[in-house]
């Protein structure tokens, strides 16, 4: 038993140390890691042979949000035969499932306004632009017949840049070199360690020498001759690379120091990959992440969708519930139903006029939006593939641009969009306090820290998007202090007949599949009220 304890604490400290992970290694390397069974859990949509089996009557859905989590809900209950009809205040479907193109136009809360003049083909997601493999929105794809690619999340050949780091500072590092020689140090210290008996409280001795034989795998470590040296490998890339006859290759040197390595914080990149959420492989629709909303609005009934329908009071009644709202004349109309589901940003929902109670306004004042941005910058050519060798994937700093993003769909084409900032909180404020001449030249100059003068001169378009200005939508997504109090708990609830959905219902926040699995718990909750009156 002390035995055991003293391998727990032991793996404690490596998941301190090196995350996940590296956690998960040398569970595997002491053979303690099973391969876990990933299922998701079945969902049955109601059907309309359960309103046949019973005699009761199709009840009438309004649907308040053409967002995700709106048209699942709509989709799911019109398969059982539900009257449901949806007022979405844009002129599309989606929310912030939004693909912007050339012609595309944004007016933000300020009055600006931006037209899109991207070319043929060339778009950028201004939302969501990745899908996780476990997922439900997967399976609404193939579903509604939505096809799919695959999306880069990590690449050995992107960058990571740290700008303000104690050593290696303002040296764009690629991926994989990074990684090799973080991996490598760690291995180096945690072998010598090992093989000193500092661990030997923790370890038996075969435990050691399987952790050493892992070490020098995981790590591209030597034996205990040289002391178990890291001094680089093949792993970090070449300069020169290999080629025919005599041209055997230069791996890439030289490599810095521990201390440096340690001071430059790359490692803290890491845990990124290791996120249950972005680890590869991910997906993206092809042609654009609205072809989701788009399938989804077919398939409820483009006639059941009023466009331009901006909601002014919701009312719960003894029978059922009305909304009173602007239609995009300019027009005053009410309509009432069975039940309604709002399926809008709570806070935009807080100040929609209703009679649900001041608990029920306070609920959804209490979540705190997030700001996020988005600039899509247009390039002439495709010079981060053709100088660079990045086929897609993710370059972090800790710059306020936070991340670029190389497009993962027309390699080798002649032309391409990436994403220039994709930011949160602070940086995402300061960029949208700019117009949008400013953001792109904002933006522009921080990348050309990393690629050089063509990351300005081969600009030709761009296109900025700061969700906390958007109409009717105000919010990257929010945060809840907790999802465990009264607030979350009420909103999870119908007040009457009115029911609540989106992604800030659910545990997975600003990804689709919160909103389609809270439309499921509606469209459920719904169904089992209707058939158990």
């Amino acid at each position: 038993m002390a035995v055991e304890a003293s391998r727990r604490g032991f793996l404690r400290s490596v998941g301190i140390a090196g995350g996940a992970g590296m956690l998960y290694s040398a569970m595997g390397a002491l053979g303690l890691a099973p391969v876990p069974e990933v299922s998701a859990e079945e969902y049955r949509a109601p059907r309309s042979g359960d309103f046949a089996l019973s005699g009761r009557s199709r009840k009438k859905v309004l649907v308040l949000g053409g967002g995700i989590a709106g048209l699942a809900t709509a989709y799911e209950l019109g398969k059982a035969g539900y009257d449901c009809r949806i007022l979405e205040a844009k002129d599309r479907p989606g929310g912030r499932n939004w693909t912007v193109r050339g012609g595309t136009t944004l007016t933000d809360l300020d009055g600006r306004t931006q037209k899109a003049s991207f070319s043929k083909g060339q778009y950028m997601n201004a939302g969501p632009a990745r899908l996780p493999q476990s997922h439900v929105t997967l399976e609404y794809c193939r579903e509604l017949g939505v096809p799919l690619e695959v999306f880069t999340n990590q690449n050995a050949n992107a960058y990571i840049y740290q700008e303000n780091s104690a050593a290696l500072a303002g040296k764009p590092m690629r991926w994989r070199t990074a990684k090799a020689d973080v991996y490598g140090y760690v291995s180096e210290l945690l072998a010598k360690a090992t093989d000193r008996g500092s661990l030997d409280k923790e370890l038996t001795a075969t435990d050691k020498e399987r952790l050493i034989a892992f070490l020098q795998n995981f790590g591209a470590i030597k034996g205990k001759a040289d002391g178990f040296a890291y001094t680089g490998s093949d792993r970090r890339g070449y300069s020169v690379e290999p080629g025919a006859a005599f041209e055997e290759g230069t791996v890439l040197g030289p490599v810095p120091s521990l201390s440096d390595v340690v001071a430059s914080g790359v490692g803290q990149r890491f845990s990124f990959e290791f996120g249950y959420d972005q680890a590869m492989l991910m997906f993206q629709p092809v042609g654009g992440m609205d072809a989701i909303p788009y399938a989804l609005a077919k398939a409820v009934g483009q006639d059941r969708i009023t466009y331009g329908a901006k909601a002014l009071e919701v009312k719960n009644l003894q029978d059922g519930a009305e909304v009173t709202y602007q239609d995009a004349d300019g027009r005053t109309r009410t309509q009432r139903a069975d039940f309604v589901v709002a399926a809008i940003p709570p806070m935009v929902m807080a100040r929609v006029k209703h009679n649900l109670g001041a608990d029920v306004t306070a609920a959804l004042k209490y979540p705190t939006a997030v700001p996020v941005g988005k600039v899509g910058l247009e390039y002439g050519s495709r010079w981060w593939e053709t100088d660079e060798h990045i086929y897609g994937g993710i370059t972090p700093t800790d710059m306020d641009l936070s991340t670029i993003w190389y497009p993962s769909y027309g390699y080798q084409g002649r032309r391409g969009t990436l994403i220039g900032y994709y930011n949160f909180g602070a940086n995402a404020v300061a960029y949208s306090d700019l117009p949008h001449a400013q953001r792109v030249e904002r933006a522009v100059s921080r990348g050309v820290k990393i690629h050089g003068e063509k990351y300005r001169s081969e600009l030709e378009h761009a296109f900025s998007v700061a969700w906390h200005r958007t109409p009717y939508i105000e919010a990257g997504w929010v945060g809840w202090t907790s999802q465990t109090g009264p607030e979350y708990q009420l909103l999870n609830k119908p007040a009457g007949h009115v029911y609540f959905a989106g992604d800030w219902l659910s545990h997975v926040i600003a990804w689709q599949h919160g909103a389609f699995t809270s439309a499921r718990k509606v469209v459920t909750d719904i169904h089992e009220r209707v058939m158990a009156a």
